[in-house]
């Protein structure tokens, strides 16, 4: 695993997919289902798609933890990155998310799997924020730069500022909020459909920053450390080539190798140059999500990346004489009481 690239993911299998009519009003890259498909129909088109994504990354040497979910009131849990992230030292976060039905899709079990396989010492937990009518949906609202320790974002409904300032305070990163619309002036809804930071090279759509001088210093504040930016036009982000993750695989071999996860709707869309540089540093996993793509969202907000230490498995050691003699079964102290209970006369005082 490197800082900004997580060797393991979480997925969730939602066998109940359909595009959310509750997060429509402000997301203008989420579309209907075609007419007359069923909601059966597209739900199984959906599951799978993510079970192809899955597979494209664990051949790619990537660790993917699944998680079923057969709910039918949380349409978008196929998008965990938005209530949950994870981040090095071995914290967590959980976020407080815009659209009231999705609000259920924070789950137990998912923070039991993170602290029972990989080191965790605090969850943060935001969540408590959404009755005050303040959001920040994750990294879906924030793309955030790990090395350099910055969050990128978009203002927007699910993207509020004093959170975002509280959350960068907890986890010790450099806020840099900007105004971000498309050409007819729609403020984009998330910043991961227009903006991917990775170790070396970094997508994003400057061009849909309408402030100048804040558009100079985002690129400079990407481009400092000598990541290469990869400027990305507004028809490019309609086809979700914002929406990509760098994760940290394995060849065959063992070796170690960054990825860059998209869908393949977003690969077709860049341009043979674009393409050839993102190479240079890492290789390209595209997989084709329609029905996903459908929902407004593509294969970034699929994956909640996992950057914690993974706990060695527990191994078994056996027992040294001196520990196996003060580990018997019903031990008796010198006075002839059992350790671990009351002797007749305690017990008879006991009742008296």
């Amino acid at each position: 695993m490197s800082a900004q690239a997580p060797n393991a993911v979480i997925l969730v299998r939602a066998t109940s997919f359909v595009p959310n009519p509750a997060t429509a009003a402000d997301n203008a890259f989420q579309t209907d289902a075609p007419e007359g498909q069923s909601d059966e129909t597209t739900s199984a088109q959906a599951v799978a798609e993510m079970d192809a994504l899955a597979d494209a990354l664990r051949a790619a040497g990537v660790r993917v933890h699944v998680f079923e979910d057969d709910d039918h009131t949380r349409p978008d849990s196929v998008f965990p990155n938005n209530w949950l992230s994870t981040h090095a030292g071995g914290y967590v976060a959980v976020y407080p998310m815009y659209a009231s039905n999705r609000r259920h899709e924070r789950r137990t079990d998912v923070l039991e799997m993170l602290k029972s396989e990989y080191r965790v010492q605090t969850i943060v937990d935001y969540s408590g924020l959404e009755p005050d009518g303040v959001f920040l949906e994750g990294t879906g609202a924030m793309v955030l730069d790990h090395i350099s320790r910055v969050a990128y974002t978009a203002r927007s409904h699910r993207a509020d500022t004093a959170v975002l300032e509280r959350f960068c305070a907890d986890f010790n990163y450099e806020p840099m909020a900007f105004d971000a619309v498309d050409s007819s002036g729609v403020p984009v809804y998330h910043t991961n459909v227009i903006a991917c930071v990775g170790t070396e090279v970094a997508l994003i759509a400057l061009e849909m920053i309408p402030d100048a001088i804040r558009r100079e210093q985002v690129r400079e504040r990407l481009s400092v450390n000598g990541r290469t930016v990869i400027e990305l036009t507004e028809q490019q982000v309609r086809e979700f080539a914002g929406n990509a993750v760098e994760l940290c695989g394995r060849t065959p071999d063992g070796r170690k190798g960054y990825v860059m996860a998209m869908s393949a709707r977003a690969r077709r869309s860049l341009t043979p140059e674009q393409v050839a540089t993102i190479e240079e540093h890492s290789q390209i996993v595209a997989v084709d999500i329609p029905t996903i793509e459908l929902a407004g969202g593509s294969v970034r907000c699929m994956i909640a990346g996992i950057h914690l230490d993974r706990r060695r498995p527990h191994l078994q050691v056996g027992l040294t004489e001196a520990v196996e003699a003060i580990n018997e079964d019903n031990p008796v102290t010198p006075d002839g009481r059992y350790v671990d209970g009351l002797d007749e006369r305690d017990g008879a005082l006991a009742d008296a």
